[in-house]
């Protein structure tokens, strides 16, 4: 078995309709990926994770499932999606995929069978309530778009439960055959060769819902269950999961009582993400001090996954008020900007203006900070949103390849692309693309494939402990180590904007010829740590020491 790949993997998450077309219908699709693999290699991927691939009305963009076991045609055949884990695994890629078993379609098979007759062997399969629930008017996920989690179906003559939008009704995991089917579907699509699932809303899967009860209890042995079926069928699979919950409940999805790593492998970091954030409006990094603090310690063989941008908006509802409207203010300080009311619905580079400085610091401290770092395909080369798509869709926009129509991610008509490519202004495909990038020795794309094969030098960065240095260090600046039985790193970063000279000399007895491996230009040597200059928005990755065993 591989030793914990993951926590020393780059993953980089992808949409297959809108990254590459191949047969020029407008939808990318798995041939398409399969002929940028090499893209990804370059870029310093180990691990793909695709958003949803099933079949599917697409009201939700694909997280409303009609088949478990099946792919997207428009994706291409079950066939084309073995030749990429082929492929990918060719060139050392490992696949993960989304695994999105809260819920289902309302035009799923079991769905359709469930609400036609209370003798169905799928009625139970679901949550039903034969009376309108008092409480369907709390819990929604999108507020603003619903107004209940409870709807009536007039064909069941009954109350079904949906944490998400109606046309997603939610499956019953009390259900021991749900639970059992949730273990099958993992299962055939290990048996095809993915190396692990994320799992969409965790916390509502393993939810028991009761009708009239808004605080239902939460059945963590599930995750004991489908952990142990997982490992079972492939040793090395990892189940990351988006569990979005108050910290003293996290170490609950990592582990049970005896405080065993038997649960989830990996969680997304969504305390540090929010507390990522406010620092960069504040030019502070006292919240990213505090999320380091704060968070509770993880079993052994439990790992982060930290993320700045991914497919949804930026979730700011784990801070407060107040600090939600500063990172507002900043970041989205206009409403077309925001959604839920809590969140931002853009990318980073157009977030933080633009500025190049800026853009590779906040990389810089995501990919050094604790945990797996989580790329966002487009990022890495600074692609931007368009506020005038609805939702969420405003940060899922085709990539943008080329100077060919449609920014080389389709050969269609434009009114047949799956969604618009981002045509006009600094963001518009014909200023910004991958080849124009390619041609660039400076550009934001070869920066991420240095950064990233630095890291790749830099073992302790991930798998190894992660330590906030309290030293008294200027205004904005953030100073952070990493060790583990492979060496030492240390880490620097300036979140102001004025130049500041940083004392580390009480470092030194820790250091072995100490010396810059990466940064935002050329400094002086560091010698004996006590005179570290940093610039406006600077950052400097300096090893302490190595050991030679590795």
């Amino acid at each position: 078995m591989s030793d914990r790949w993951y926590s020393k993997a780059v993953i980089y998450c992808l949409d297959v309709d809108t990254y590459v077309d191949s047969d020029g219908d407008g939808v990318g699709d798995f041939r398409g990926l399969i002929g940028r693999l090499d893209y990804l290699v370059r870029l310093g991927v180990t691990c793909l994770w695709l958003n949803p691939i099933h079949p599917t009305p697409d009201r939700d963009d694909g997280y409303d499932v009609t088949d478990f076991y099946a792919v997207d045609p428009r994706y291409g055949t079950l066939g084309d999606f073995a030749e990429l884990l082929h492929q990918a695994g060719n060139r050392g890629i490992r696949v993960i995929i989304d695994l999105v078993v809260n819920h289902t379609s309302d035009q799923h098979p079991w769905f359709q069978s469930a609400r036609s007759s209370p003798d169905s062997p799928y009625r139970d399969w679901y949550v039903w309530s034969a009376e309108a629930p008092p409480d369907r008017h709390q819990g929604m996920v999108f507020p603003g778009e619903q107004d209940e989690t409870w709807s009536y179906d007039r064909t069941a003559k009954a109350w079904y439960y949906h944490r998400f939008y109606r046309f997603q009704p939610d499956l019953n995991v009390a259900n021991p055959r749900v639970r059992e089917e949730i273990k099958k579907i993992t299962a055939f699509w290990l048996q095809l060769g993915v190396s692990g699932f994320r799992i969409d809303a965790a916390p509502f899967i393993i939810e028991l819902t009761e009708p009239g009860n808004p605080n239902s209890p939460k059945d963590f042995e599930f995750l004991t269950e489908l952990r142990q079926h997982v490992q079972w069928r492939r040793a090395d699979a990892v189940l990351l999961a988006e569990a979005n919950v108050e910290p003293d409940g996290l170490v609950d999805y990592f582990s049970d009582g005896g405080g065993s790593s038997n649960r989830l492998h990996m969680l997304f970091d969504f305390m540090l993400n929010g507390r990522l954030m406010l620092a960069l409006a504040r030019r502070d990094p006292e919240p990213i001090i505090e999320a380091l603090r704060d968070t509770p310690a993880l079993p052994s063989g439990a790992s982060w996954a930290t993320f700045l941008r991914n497919h949804d908006e930026i979730d700011l509802s784990r801070l407060t008020a107040e600090q939600r409207n500063e990172v507002f203010e900043e970041f989205g300080p206009d409403e077309e900007m925001r959604l839920y009311g809590r969140g931002i619905r853009r990318r980073l580079a157009p977030m933080l203006g633009n500025d190049r400085r800026r853009l590779e610091l906040a990389y810089s401290l995501q990919f050094t900070l604790r945990g797996t770092p989580v790329l966002r395909y487009g990022e890495e080369i600074g692609m931007g949103e368009d506020l005038s798509l609805p939702g969420r869709e405003a940060i899922r926009t085709p990539m943008q390849w080329s100077y060919l129509p449609n920014g080389g991610f389709s050969s269609a008509e434009v009114e047949q692309l799956v969604r618009p490519v981002i045509a006009d202004g600094e963001f518009g495909y014909e200023k910004l693309n991958v080849t124009a990038q390619r041609h660039d020795p400076g550009s934001l794309l070869g920066w991420f494939e240095r950064m990233i094969r630095t890291l790749r030098e830099a073992p302790e960065v991930g798998a190894g402990s992660c330590t906030y240095v309290d030293v008294l260090a200027p205004p904005g600046v953030l100073v952070h180590r990493a060790d583990d039985a492979s060496g030492a790193m240390l880490f620097l970063h300036n979140l102001g904007t004025d130049r500041v000279t940083v004392d580390l000399q009480s470092l030194a007895g820790d250091a072995e010829f100490p010396n810059d491996v990466f940064a935002d230009q050329e400094y002086d040597p560091v010698g004996k740590l006590d005179a570290l200059e940093l610039a406006g928005y600077g950052y400097r990755w300096i090893r302490l020491h190595r050991s030679p065993a590795g």
